[in-house]
């Protein structure tokens, strides 16, 4: 049989339809899961209380051993570098600051200045950035990024206690004090620290346990997506404000773009740098809607800002990873 060959000018279109069909691999799969859970809400096969009882046993028990079971046969020298997770926490504080300074240009009313920098700064890391690596890297992705995520889940929750209590509280330390506790009893860093030991040890956990464990981390991403389709909504109300899209798009392409860029400008390459683009392209956080509420803001903005970031994240961070595949970093 005679070999046909593409002539030239072809070849570029090629290699993006090939980008474009690996990048969907990564985000279509969350996709699928997502409109599954939409699906399953509007038939009432999930109801509020499956999806809250679910949501707490991902977040409690499931996700912290996802990273458990990642981490403790991994070897330390297949984790995020340390100056990774140092340019990540530095790079967030940055772009902190920024926002901050940016919140007064773009609204001139207080109460919603907290909500407009976090909803941009608070990235899904813990269930769609893990999702996005898992999807690109399997497992030991998972736990070369699973510290990175660590770090920067401690640095969110304090960043977002300090800018909500600037535009919403009147008690300027009685929010910190509790934020704080949390932190410390946070599953997430409890899986990650009980993992630690084995994984510099070489310890070997009994089969039983081991397997127990992975049983419950193979339901973490399934279910947790489920749940997060399940309670996506544009909910109408008060959200007149008009940040919802400056919002969007800062969580969305400036925010990812500006710290995979400074990443590749200090020396990330290959898996480094598109990890730190994945984990970084993930939607505002729900966790960011439930804080909001209880302050006494401005919760449909709060909302409107995680139903629109889930959505928009899959197109972006498809686009990005195609550029990244693209420039041969895959």
């Amino acid at each position: 049989m005679l070999g046909v060959s593409l002539p030239d000018h072809l070849y570029p279109m090629n290699n993006l339809l090939a980008s474009l069909a690996f990048s969907i691999t990564i985000t279509g799969p969350i996709c699928l899961l997502l409109l599954l859970g939409i699906g399953l809400r509007r038939t009432q096969m999930m109801s509020d209380a499956f999806i809250d009882g679910a949501s707490k046993l991902v977040f409690n028990i499931a996700l912290p051993m996802l990273l458990f079971t990642s981490i403790v046969n991994t070897d330390f020298s297949q984790m995020a570098s340390p100056s990774l997770i140092l340019y990540g926490v530095l790079a967030t504080l940055a772009v902190y600051l920024l926002l901050e300074i940016l919140a007064t240009r773009l609204t001139p009313q207080k109460p919603l200045r907290g909500i407009l920098v976090q909803g941009a700064f608070r990235a899904n890391m813990g269930i769609v950035g893990l999702a996005y690596v898992n999807n690109a890297y399997g497992t030991q992705g998972v736990a070369a990024i699973a510290m990175y995520v660590a770090c920067l889940t401690i640095l969110f929750n304090i960043l977002a206690v300090v800018t909500l209590n600037r535009s919403l509280s009147r008690d300027q330390g009685l929010q910190l004090g509790k934020i704080l506790s949390g932190i410390v009893k946070n599953p997430l860093i409890i899986g990650i620290l009980a993992a630690l030991p084995f994984a510099a040890t070489g310890t070997p956990l009994p089969d039983v346990l081991m397997k127990t464990a992975q049983y419950l981390a193979q339901m973490t991403l399934p279910v947790a997506l489920l749940c997060t389709g399940a309670t996506l909504s544009l909910k109408r109300g008060s959200e007149e404000t008009g940040l919802l899209m400056p919002v969007a798009l800062l969580r969305l392409l400036a925010i990812p773009a500006l710290i995979t860029t400074g990443g590749f400008i200090i020396g990330f390459r290959g898996a480094e740098l598109v990890m730190l683009f994945l984990i970084n392209a993930s939607p505002t956080a729900a966790a960011s809607y439930v804080m909001v509420r209880a302050m006494g803001g401005n919760a449909v903005l709060a909302a409107n800002i995680i139903a629109v970031t889930t959505l928009g994240s899959l197109l972006t961070a498809s686009l990005g990873a195609t550029l990244l595949k693209g420039l041969g970093w895959f």
